[in-house]
């Protein structure tokens, strides 16, 4: 009994020191496994970024045949003096601001009726944009390629921006109806009690506090629009209508390639993304109608 009641005092700081020892083990453990995960995610940086360095170092590095030296604008200059770089910049910027405006006017109602909506009618029309979804758009090309024939819309700009509202419309629905969920309807319900209708209520409630959701939706088809080169090949032939895809396309020929004139052009289609991601990253919040219905 006195050897246990002498042990005892003994027992309170050896514990103390081990549960300390166990604290720091795991604080280095968790600092370890941080730089780990530092270190992973720089070098995984790098690795994406190294194209876009390499595209930017040779748009500005003098051709073959330039007696410039070091680095000169020289490349982006020819691009727009000897080619229709500028033509193609107008007709891509054409095709997919007309996409970004159609895709959200038309989504914004659509996704509202998915969010809100409860019947048949709704769970069908759900349905069907979920399989629309899932088709590749490569299965319609040829198809919309022999209608579009007959109606005179194969090499022009309006067919290619009528394609691509379709292949852009099921995502920026499912897009804005996800964002309307997130959105209490209680807040409607206020402005109905106010004598507000449901079409005033989506407009002057649900849209004005659904900007991150918008501008989500209209990155999302702006992207779509802006890169595709596959629907572009297909349904273009005349220079003066190719869209900057196919234009950088153009420089690739069968024995040779220009390629400070497909870098410096690469950049140029780099720049509008990069802009509209530096202006618009400021808009995007998270939680900014939490506080909507405080006090009622």
């Amino acid at each position: 009994m006195s050897a246990v009641l002498h042990a005892h005092p003994e027992s309170g700081p050896s514990l103390g020191i081990d549960a300390g020892k166990r604290r720091r083990s795991l604080s280095e453990a968790g600092q370890r496994g941080r730089w780990w995960r530092f270190a992973a995610i720089l070098i995984i940086t790098g690795i994406v970024l190294v194209p876009i360095m390499v595209t930017v170092l040779l748009a500005f590095t003098p051709g073959p045949n330039s007696t410039a030296t070091g680095f000169t604008f020289e490349n982006l200059s020819n691009v727009f003096s000897k080619t229709l770089a500028a033509t193609w910049l107008k007709n891509s910027l054409v095709t997919t601001l007309s996409t970004v405006v159609v895709s959200v006017a038309v989504a914004a109602p659509a996704g509202y009726v998915l969010s809100r909506g409860r019947s048949k009618a709704v769970s069908g029309y759900s349905l069907l944009l979920f399989v629309m979804q899932s088709l590749p758009i490569i299965t319609s090309v040829v198809p919309l390629f022999i209608l579009f024939a007959g109606m005179g819309l194969v090499d022009n700009l309006l067919g290619l921006t009528i394609i691509y509202v379709g292949s852009t419309m099921t995502v920026a629905t499912w897009m804005m109806a996800a964002y309307f969920d997130s959105i209490p309807i209680s807040l409607e319900e206020a402005s109905w009690i106010d004598g507000c209708s449901v079409f005033g209520s989506f407009t002057r409630v649900v849209l004005r506090n659904s900007l991150p959701g918008v501008l989500s939706t209209a990155i999302f088809a702006f992207l779509l629009a802006w890169n595709d080169y596959l629907v572009a090949i297909v349904f273009l032939r005349s220079n003066e209508i190719f869209t900057l895809p196919m234009g950088v396309q153009s420089f690739f020929q069968q024995n040779a390639t220009d390629w400070t004139s497909v870098m410096a052009l690469a950049v140029v289609m780099m720049l509008p993304p990069v802009i509209v991601f530096a202006t618009l990253n400021k808009y995007f919040s998270v939680g900014g109608i939490g506080g909507s219905l405080a006090g009622r």
